[in-house]
């Protein structure tokens, strides 16, 4: 096993590093972490607490993972960050483990970006192949959705859930649920239409953008109520599982609502 610590670093008794694993100058490693094989972690990184990083995970300068979260009924439970495969942190990045009220448990998926200054609270559960760009900030108890994207200086209220392939704009309050393939912007976030521009890179083919298209002018239609149109969508695209996962999405439970469009059609 080789590990590559520089002198000025300190690894607490009890962290479990992988193989291969370089570790720059002046980084703290707490006694409860581990950090998976193959990981690069640049100069003045602290991680904390019971935080587990897979593999293959580059960590750059001052970020703070793993300290206990922003939450004033946190008393101290041992609460876990799990971290996956394949991710860069960049610089200022903050993440926390989660609380009693939440499940004791914050988690982030594989090959996510997460840019500088962006963070990730308390018992946020955050997908694959995610996007956070510069100073992106998720409230406690979010969940993001695989391929979703986070513009620069968002917020996320708490509970708030993004869907897959969502994507929301830079400067955006989100303070209701994103629809999957849904693209919503503004200073309280609307829904402008379909991440019509993810969805191509994930190789959609165009026949199901068209589907998802016009079931989303029926889903957010004027005529009707919301719930006669959810049934409608159903009815007619019930073959379509991309569809039916915005309709799913729509039915679970929500504490926050779903996010709406300025005007019932796409723009």
């Amino acid at each position: 096993m080789t590990i590559e610590v520089h002198a000025s670093s300190i690894i607490e008794k009890g962290a479990e590093i992988g193989e291969n694993v370089k570790i720059g100058p002046f980084c703290l490693i707490g006694s409860s972490a581990l950090l998976g094989d193959n990981s690069l972690i640049h100069s003045n990184v602290v991680i904390q607490g019971q935080t587990e990083i897979g593999s293959n995970t580059e960590i750059f300068p001052f970020a703070s993972i793993g300290h206990a979260p922003q939450d004033l009924k946190f008393k101290g439970e041992d609460s876990v960050l799990r971290i996956g495969n394949n991710n860069k942190i960049r610089e200022y990045v903050t993440m926390s483990p989660g609380t009693e009220g939440g499940g004791m448990v914050t988690s982030v998926g594989d090959n996510c970006l997460f840019m500088v200054g962006a963070h990730v609270a308390h018992d946020c559960h955050v997908g694959n192949n995610i996007i956070m760009a510069n100073n992106a900030t998720l409230a406690g108890h979010v969940i993001l959705g695989d391929f979703a994207i986070i513009g620069g200086l968002s917020a996320v209220h708490q509970f708030v859930r993004i869907g897959h392939h969502a994507m929301v704009g830079g400067m955006t309050g989100v303070e209701f649920d994103v629809i999957p393939f849904g693209q919503v912007q503004g200073d309280r976030a609307h829904l402008s239409g379909l991440n019509l521009v993810g969805l191509k890179r994930s190789s959609f083919s165009k026949e199901k953008i068209n589907r998802l298209r016009a079931a989303y002018r029926m889903l957010f239609a004027d005529e009707g109520t919301a719930k006669e149109r959810v049934k409608d969508v159903a009815e007619t695209f019930g073959q379509e599982p991309a569809v039916m996962e915005i309709i799913d999405f729509i039915k679970a439970d929500s504490h926050r609502g779903v996010t709406q469009p300025k005007s019932g059609h796409e723009t």
